[in-house]
């Protein structure tokens, strides 16, 4: 099991005030929440005549990154001049197995254990000791690979959303948005189990926290004013918090993350999740990448408690509608949509997969 974290590993919320609120859309049901994106979605598909024409915006990605792609390929397209901002990272397939922990040997604890075909935080854990790798495999399941990346200590975590056009040189930032980890701040007589009742984003997690986190460390009282981390995964799904942070955007930043995007030959929209060590590291374009998420990508700015649901709407709206008209020049130069049929296995395939996934920790 793996005990909460100090905030020497990941970094403690600078908004307090918000950690606890939630917002507009995070109050809707999830299903409830869907369905004007999913009508929106099936009118462009209407208008430009093809439901999954936004495969086409990302050639150098299975399904464009609709569904089903695998983050090892994704990764792998960064071109080599730029392997300083990527994690480090080896891909374990099931004939793998057996040399994995000499793999993990090479990159060092502790790591970071995550699918190749994933979603959300599905299955991602913190790996400390080789026997958390030997527990991980043993939860995993048999026919499918997983990734072994480099802790990136950060401390903060962004997705930074990149769109080009076909014909543009250069492309640009549309989004920037801050995971905040979900977490509890210590008042020196409560425990952390009960400092999670009293917290509205987090008092319907308890079980899933008690399940991946050891009794004693659920139960531990921090000290007055300690901030503690939950969980390696900073998803909304686990009481994390997203935070729009487009105020950051310099063309320093700007620059890096198309030069990236450029190099891999073939991606045009979507987002790349970073870990960086401040804000103003950031702003000079210094972080490393853990992840690549392509036209499925959730602009996840708009889940930022602070924004109206009708902004958020309206943001998430524009998103989709970049997506299908970006979609519609690249066909016009001559790509092709993936099939329904091919789109719907892809999702199959990453539903069952997910299903599968151990715990995240």
């Amino acid at each position: 099991m793996m005990k909460p974290q100090r905030s020497t590993n990941y970094a403690c919320s600078h908004h307090a005030g918000n950690a606890c609120s939630f917002g507009a859309m995070e109050r809707l049901p999830k299903p409830v929440l869907c369905i004007p994106l999913v009508l929106q979605w099936l009118w462009l598909g209407l208008r430009y005549r093809s439901l999954t024409l936004p495969s086409v915006v990302n050639p150098a990605i299975e399904t464009g990154g609709l569904a089903g792609e695998s983050k090892a390929a994704c990764l792998a397209r960064i071109g080599q001049a730029h392997a300083p901002w990527v994690a480090r990272t080896v891909l374990v397939s099931p004939a793998d197995i057996p040399a994995a922990a000499s793999m993990a040997r090479t990159l060092g604890y502790p790591l970071v254990a995550k699918p190749d075909i994933g979603w959300c935080g599905h299955g991602v854990r913190r790996i400390d000791v080789v026997d958390g790798l030997t527990a991980y495999i043993a939860a995993f399941p048999p026919d499918a690979s997983f990734l072994l990346q480099e802790f990136v200590p950060g401390p903060f975590e962004a997705g930074l959303f990149y769109s080009r056009g076909p014909t543009e040189a250069h492309g640009r930032l549309i989004g920037l948005a801050i995971r905040h980890s979900p977490q509890v701040t210590g008042d020196g007589v409560r425990s952390i189990a009960a400092l999670m009742a009293a917290d509205p984003r987090l008092c319907s997690r308890i079980g899933h926290y008690r399940r991946a986190l050891s009794t004693r460390g659920i139960d531990h009282v921090p000290m007055r004013g300690e901030c503690v981390i939950l969980g390696t995964v900073a998803s909304l799904r686990v009481g994390g918090r997203y935070e729009d942070a487009m105020r950051l955007n310099t063309p320093a930043l700007e620059d890096r993350v198309d030069a990236i995007a450029r190099s891999m030959h073939g991606f045009h929209f979507g987002r790349l999740d970073v870990r960086f060590g401040s804000e103003a590291a950031l702003q000079r374009g210094e972080f490393r990448i853990i992840e690549i998420n392509g036209a499925g990508s959730e602009a996840i700015q708009f889940w930022d408690p602070t924004m109206r649901l009708r902004d958020a709407y309206r943001g998430v709206f524009a998103k989709q509608a970049a997506l299908f008209a970006l979609a519609a020049r690249m066909r016009a130069d001559g790509a092709v949509p993936i099939s329904a049929m091919a789109l719907a296995t892809a999702w199959w395939r990453q539903l069952r997969l997910m299903r599968r996934y151990p715990s995240s920790n």
